[in-house]
């Protein structure tokens, strides 16, 4: 089974598989053709059983080396986890099994194709595309989630002009050491996900800051530059000498104002840009509601749909093997009352910590949380360096209220230790005297993303 905090780890040894149009994959979907492929998987459009047309995600775990199978794993059954918000602009998943040891989602197919058909088309209703964006992003962020890789090629269309986020699990979650083996993409892909980053997320000298909402407003900044210009904001990119220079622009906010000024249309988009292109992360716009204030009207009025139903696929076979049902987000928990930290983006995808129940059984006031093993609440992050061994501390309430503080008391050098890459409360920098949690905040400790329950 894939690995989460609920079941037990089990990785399967996986054999080639190669599918053709006609092929019946997991006596449940007939190929009918290939959507793409990548260096770590490939996409079939296939039909159900009931003749339901759905995209089918590979995993071609064969093609991975052994060592690194088990966290690739547990990256797409975040995908999958992450494809059940309910959301009108998030791609959304319907089953998952394996193939061969292989695993495999099935997700909405969605006919539009993708955004980059639209990139400098000035008839388009650009607008529209913003907020649908804005949206989906938002139902990330307030469900814990950051995308890391928003750009035309992640956003699909549906037959009606809708527009939904894909791709939040494998290529949403980079970590270097993965990156270096060339599992997710090849140099040429690398460089046009560079396109997308913020400053905080390229500075080597800082270990790669932890990732925030502010992440996704840079990204989508740029993407709707290139939208409405044809271009990137930065100048081109496509080799090393490109992205030196691309690099030294983007750290000093040094975009191609003139171009948006003489493109038709360009002018009312300079607000929105540039707030979001704020190589500062706390001058940048600091949510996606806040985004959306921004947006010039749309040809046609908007109106933010309420989510549709996630939908079913006409499935003769029991459940998938390797993903139990996935918690809706905002529901109480059913085992008990109280305070609860969940991890929402990280190895630990959907595990809870009871923070009551920890005080009652340690008789410890203070919840240490972070990396190391000593640690009452353990972060466990593929990605070393970025979620710190000593992170932060939860002080238990004496009037009610949780409070956060960044870092951890040392014993040995008597002081109060920073973590490396700060804590945050929702888009806010948690200091070390700390800051009181509310229900539904999102605490960001490196990669690792948690939301505070409290009933």
């Amino acid at each position: 089974m894939m690995h989460s905090s609920n079941h037990t780890d089990y990785i399967p040894i996986p054999e080639r598989y190669d599918s053709h149009p006609g092929d019946c994959l997991d006596g449940k979907y007939i190929v009918e053709k290939s959507l793409g492929e990548g260096s770590f998987g490939v996409v079939f459009k296939v039909k159900d059983l009931g003749g339901t047309v759905w995209a089918l995600k590979l995993l071609r775990l064969w093609d991975v080396p052994s060592t690194i199978r088990k966290p690739l794993i547990d990256r797409f059954e975040m995908e999958f986890r992450t494809g059940r918000i309910a959301s009108r602009n998030l791609v959304h998943s319907v089953d998952a099994g394996y193939l061969k040891g292989n695993p495999y989602i099935v997700m909405e197919f969605c006919e539009g194709g993708d955004l980059t058909k639209f990139i400098g088309k000035r008839d388009a209703d650009h607008a529209r595309f913003a907020m649908d964006i804005l949206n989906g992003l938002n139902d990330l962020h307030v469900n814990g989630k950051v995308h890391r890789d928003l750009k035309p090629e992640n956003v699909l269309l549906t037959s009606d002009g809708v527009a939904k986020l894909t791709d939040f699990g494998i290529s949403g979650d980079r970590n270097r050491r993965m990156t270096e083996r060339n599992i997710f993409g090849k140099p040429n892909q690398m460089f046009g996900t560079y396109a997308y980053m913020p400053p905080e997320q390229i500075n080597r000298a800082r270990g790669n800051s932890t990732v925030l909402p502010t992440t996704d407003i840079f990204s989508f900044g740029v993407l709707m530059y290139q939208l409405v210009t044809g271009e990137l904001p930065f100048g081109k990119l496509e080799d090393e000498n490109d992205l030196v220079r691309y690099q030294k622009r983007l750290k000093a906010g040094e975009w191609n104002r003139a171009l948006l000024f003489s493109t038709p249309d360009g002018p009312r988009w300079n607000t929105l840009i540039t707030q979001c292109l704020a190589p500062d992360l706390k001058q940048r716009v600091q949510s996606s509601k806040e985004a959306m204030n921004l947006v010039p009207p749309s040809l046609h009025p908007y109106v933010v749909q309420p989510a549709a139903p996630i939908p079913q696929a006409a499935s003769p076979a029991p459940a998938a093997p390797f993903v139990q049902p996935a918690p809706v987000p905002e529901s109480k928990p059913a085992h008990a009352k109280g305070a609860f930290l969940r991890i929402t983006q990280g190895q630990d995808d959907g595990m809870e910590f009871n923070l009551d129940q920890l005080v009652a059984t340690t008789g410890r006031h203070l919840l240490t949380m972070g990396r190391a093993e000593t640690n009452l609440l353990i972060l466990r992050d593929y990605s070393d360096s970025y979620t710190s061994r000593y992170h932060c501390t939860l002080e238990h309430p004496h009037n009610g209220s949780w409070v956060l503080r960044d870092g951890q008391w040392n014993a040995e050098s008597r002081q109060w230790v920073p973590s490396t890459n700060g804590t945050y409360i929702n888009s806010s920098l948690v200091p070390s005297s700390g800051m009181v949690l509310n229900a539904g905040d999102i605490v960001s400790a490196g990669n690792i993303k948690l939301r505070y329950e409290c009933y």
